[in-house]
């Protein structure tokens, strides 16, 4: 499958390749009390990160386009298209999928 990335040129993923959008709020977070931690800010453990499956290769098989993925946000390949950053992986990569279908099996990918 592959997606056209809205009304710009489509990109047609190959192999078990995935596309995901780069969530520019990321680097930024909030902690529970409200406190702003800037993407600067060392941590002690890495930290995997959320986004969203824009288009996956022929071969890919637990990704859909539209789902909502965690990967490792230090170990990713980033390429721009039309002036957008996007995120390139292979789907072992992902380490979880979030979607709605994914609730309805019994078996799935799992943290």
């Amino acid at each position: 499958m592959s997606d056209s990335l809205g009304s710009k040129t489509p990109i047609k993923m190959l192999h078990d390749r995935v596309l995901v959008e780069v969530d520019r709020e990321a680097g930024e977070r909030r902690s529970s009390g409200g406190i702003v931690i800037p993407a600067t800010a060392a941590m002690g453990a890495r930290r995997l990160a959320w986004s969203k499956v824009v288009a996956v290769g022929p071969q890919a098989r637990a990704v859909e386009v539209g789902d909502k993925v965690l990967f490792d946000a230090e170990d990713k390949s980033e390429v721009e298209v039309h002036g957008e950053l996007y995120v390139v992986m292979r789907e072992r990569d992902v380490h979880a999928v979030a979607a709605e279908r994914v609730g309805d099996q019994a078996t799935g990918l799992y943290l």
